[in-house]
């Protein structure tokens, strides 16, 4: 692919869509955007962005576009993601927000990676994700920190997010099956998608994305 590179990940959370961006990130060297993370960083500081935010994310409910897209156009037309390009993580999620991001930035995607991994492979994973409140590191109830539930990077304490609850996550799956879903066959019908099987070894996984990347003119 051509720079500036314009990539987006689809898939059910928990699909491993942040891993894999951040390894596409720092070998494209492209910046890895995530909207989770800036939401969960606005709801973190108490803004009136993040404040809004929080009501949604708590109940598991995906945040509504006039809080999102503009938000994710402004990070987009920043000097990085102009001359490098992007990898946006957990944008678009609804076919309103890739029309919508069609509209403001032109040619705004190149390629759509749909990371595809079972419902139950993601539940489990979810249901275990422990998250430092200091530094964002992730662990899981298999993959503790070294010392209790203090982060091994930061210090900081290690808890499972409100939107990591059984309830929670059923209810987050059932909205993606209803309202992302359709992004995939828009996006095929539109010639930009590749289908990557998610729940095998990282490193294999990793190597059919930057194989798809490398097949883009």
């Amino acid at each position: 692919m051509n720079k500036p590179f314009r990539i987006a990940m689809l898939g059910k959370q928990g699909a491993g869509k942040g891993t894999q961006c951040s390894r596409i990130s720092d070998q494209f060297s492209i910046p890895h955007i995530s909207t989770g993370d800036m939401l969960r960083q606005a709801v973190k500081v108490g803004t009136e962005f993040g404040l809004k935010a929080a009501e949604f994310m708590e109940r598991g409910d995906l945040v509504p576009d006039d809080v999102i897209i503009g938000t994710v156009v402004e990070r987009l037309t920043q000097d990085d993601a102009v001359d490098r390009g992007y990898l946006l993580d957990g944008f678009p999620r609804t076919l309103a927000q890739a029309k919508a991001l069609d509209s403001a930035i032109e040619g705004a995607l190149k390629l759509v990676v749909n990371l595809d991994v079972a419902t139950d492979i993601v539940l489990e994973r979810l249901s275990s994700r422990r998250v430092c409140e200091g530094c964002g590191r992730t662990y899981s109830t298999t993959n503790p920190p070294t010392n209790g539930w203090v982060c091994d990077t930061c210090g900081g304490e290690v808890v499972q997010r409100a939107d990591d609850t059984p309830d929670a996550i059923s209810r987050r799956l059932a909205i993606y099956d209803e309202l992302t879903s359709p992004l995939i066959d828009w996006y095929s019908e539109k010639g930009l998608l590749v289908t990557v099987e998610g729940s095998g070894d990282l490193d294999i996984v990793t190597s059919k994305i930057v194989e798809a990347i490398n097949s883009v003119a």
